[in-house]
């Protein structure tokens, strides 16, 4: 993925920024303590995203002043994760944004067009995985990649994920979500030729321990290509899936 000290650079490359304008830019303060929080201005800079606001334990406030930090310093489009009802209504009357209650994301600012190597597959065990599910396909989405939804495709009805072969082998990378015993991620593992990345949910019986069963099963797939995420950790994987899906060939 470009990160902006690339850009900064191919921009002096080609004539379209001065170099005292580059080192400006790479001299601007990496980050702003605010009092309870520290604001990371260089995140886009080190790993070509900006920083994501955690919403989990903190007040509708502070997530405002954040907010305020990172558009004051350029920084439009904004992800905050893990948001409850209230807080959003009291973030959207000081800021514009797209909530999504069912999976605790906010969004501020445009989506971006898809700009990645492929396309990412979210694919889900059951319908009640499926707010892990739309956390990891927002965040996916976000940054900049194009996906495809695959719900409740469990292996209870093996035939269901069968019919979407096609998209499952035409993917860049697959997030597999699955609660219960966790199976999904190898047998989506063992039909797909890209990374997968499985994410555990604490859906299930009291055997499955809140999602450990599932967790360890993935852990201890057949499937070569398998990696695993923790526990209901969506935005992870959407995360981790752009990573991968923005790879660049690197000489």
């Amino acid at each position: 993925m470009k990160s902006e000290a690339k850009e900064i650079l191919e921009a002096v490359h080609d004539g379209t920024m001065t170099v005292d304008d580059a080192l400006l830019k790479l001299k601007k303060e990496p980050f702003e303590d605010i009092g309870y929080a520290k604001v990371d201005l260089h995140r886009r800079v080190r790993q070509g995203i900006p920083e994501v606001i955690y919403g989990a334990g903190k007040t509708p406030g502070q997530i405002i002043g954040i907010m305020e930090t990172m558009k004051k310093n350029g920084q439009d489009r904004i992800l905050i994760t893990r948001v409850d009802p209230d807080s959003a209504s009291k973030i959207a009357a000081a800021h514009p944004i797209v909530y999504h209650e069912d999976c605790g994301i906010a969004l501020a600012g445009e989506m971006p067009q898809p700009d990645g190597i492929g396309s990412i597959v979210v694919a889900t065990g059951g319908t009640s995985d499926v707010p892990v599910a739309e956390e990891a396909a927002l965040t996916a989405e976000f940054l900049g990649n194009a996906v495809t939804r695959l719900y409740d495709v469990g292996v209870a009805g093996l035939h269901r994920l069968l019919a979407h072969k096609d998209e499952i082998m035409s993917a860049s990378v697959i997030i597999a979500i699955a609660g219960m015993e966790g199976a999904l991620a190898s047998v989506i593992g063992g039909l797909a030729d890209c990374p997968v990345i499985a994410v555990p949910t604490s859906v299930g019986y009291g055997a499955s321990f809140h999602g450990l069963s599932a967790l360890l099963s993935m852990l201890n797939s057949c499937a070569s290509g398998v990696s695993v995420v923790n526990i209901d950790n969506g935005f992870g994987a959407g995360y981790l899936a752009g990573m991968i899906n923005h790879m660049e060939v690197r000489k």
